[in-house]
């Protein structure tokens, strides 16, 4: 059975059938001789961040669902303000609302210090009550066109931690170089004009540019403006493609029953899926509704664990401990057709290995869920559940 499976795996990721069609099924920007690096928490990610930045010469992009005017915020802002007497040209595009508590006095100090600050879609009575629901929930910075930051990490002190307590959340995050960089330029520039009809000076033409490792990545995005959704798309093609195992940590899991029959059918062919959610959410309503699916889970043979200690805000998928999915997307329907996403997908062994190694650390700070355990949960909460269920199109 062994070497059946060694075979499909081979055989489905491997070929280029199977990788034209998740192209052609997820307008995915695909690129060879990347470099990505991965970092297992945000005191890893916010460090080389903040370096980067430090180092840069032409022009610094940045793109944040959620901006906190803390210690983190300030940090970054003091780091974006020297590069902007240095000379760097910095362009900010923030998320209205996931920035409403932030401070105006926090973007006027840096549009003093020369920095270009732009939110995306704020409110406006000629967009009617549409507006609120569109938001940009991607986490992208691209220094000098040539090196880029993504994962799931906001601006914030919450994010920049390494610990176990609810003040230091538990969250991933990866730096790229290579030739994927243009594509994660490329989406800075179409959100940019999109709100300001210009395109950022320094960001007009795609680089070009060389190798700069073994890593092949594939980038999705995702947003209202598509007609359906490729990251619920890209999610499920690599469900499918699946033959041993499939390991998703993510933190407001409302997936749908398209994603929900995608998971059933690779249990069924004898693939083993463990799903690592929260053990505590910052958004109480979406650990309800998420508990409300895993009777069915369970029964099917699905794996369910939840991550004590820390709050848990990574999005990380790993398929056969070689595909490896990190981005800003939440396996929820806002996600899937509501917000500005984008995912990375890594295809490479030894970083595969690397998230393995990441997400069985936190398998052993987690406790799995049994069905009989979880089917004596009070009369109460199952009618919170039941009461609950019906707005998880919203969340």
């Amino acid at each position: 059975m062994s070497l059946i499976r060694r075979k499909r795996k081979y055989r489905i990721f491997r070929t280029p059938r199977f990788f034209n069609m998740f192209r052609r099924n997820t307008d995915a920007a695909a690129s060879r001789g990347n470099r990505v690096e991965l970092f297992r928490n945000g005191e890893e990610f916010f460090s080389a961040l903040f370096q980067a930045i430090g180092q840069a010469e032409k022009v610094i992009c940045l793109e944040f669902y959620l901006i906190r005017d803390d210690n983190t915020g300030r940090a970054l802002a003091d780091a974006v303000l020297q590069a902007a007497e240095r000379g760097v040209k910095v362009y900010l595009l923030y998320d209205y609302i996931g920035c409403f508590d932030t401070p105006g006095a926090y973007f006027r100090r840096l549009e003093k210090g020369g920095i270009v600050c732009c939110p995306f879609n704020p409110p406006t009575f000629s967009k009617g009550i549409g507006w609120f629901d569109k938001r940009d929930h991607r986490k992208i910075a691209v220094i000098d066109g040539r090196t880029a930051f993504t994962g799931g990490l906001n601006i914030g002190d919450e994010y920049a931690g390494c610990g176990e307590d609810f003040d230091r959340w538990r969250d991933v995050g990866i730096r790229l170089e290579g030739p994927a960089v243009p594509e994660l330029n490329r989406l800075f520039r179409e959100n940019w004009h999109r709100e300001r009809s210009t395109i950022p000076e320094g960001c007009v033409d795609p680089y070009l540019l060389d190798s700069a490792g073994e890593d092949e990545v594939l980038i999705v995005n995702g947003g209202p403006h598509h007609n359906r959704s490729f990251i619920r798309s890209a999610f499920r093609m690599a469900i499918a493609g699946a033959s041993e195992s499939i390991v998703i940590a993510n933190p407001y899991f409302v997936p749908g029953p398209r994603v929900i029959r995608s998971l059933l059918r690779a249990v069924g062919r004898g693939v083993q899926v463990r799903l690592i959610l929260p053990a505590k959410s910052d958004v109480p309503i979406v650990r309800l509704v998420s508990r409300s699916y895993y009777a069915s889970l369970l029964k099917n043979g699905i794996e369910i664990y939840e991550r004590q200690g820390t709050i848990l805000h990574a999005k990380v998928m790993i398929i056969d401990s070689c595909w490896s999915v990190i981005g800003s997307a939440n396996l929820d329907q806002r996600s899937f057709h509501r917000n500005y996403e984008v995912n990375v997908i890594v295809d490479s062994p030894s970083f595969g290995a690397q998230v393995s190694q990441m997400l069985m650390a936190d398998l052993a700070r987690s406790r799995r869920i049994v069905l009989a355990e979880h089917e004596q949960r009070g009369w109460l909460v199952r009618m919170m559940e039941r009461v609950c269920a019906p707005v998880s199109w919203f969340l």
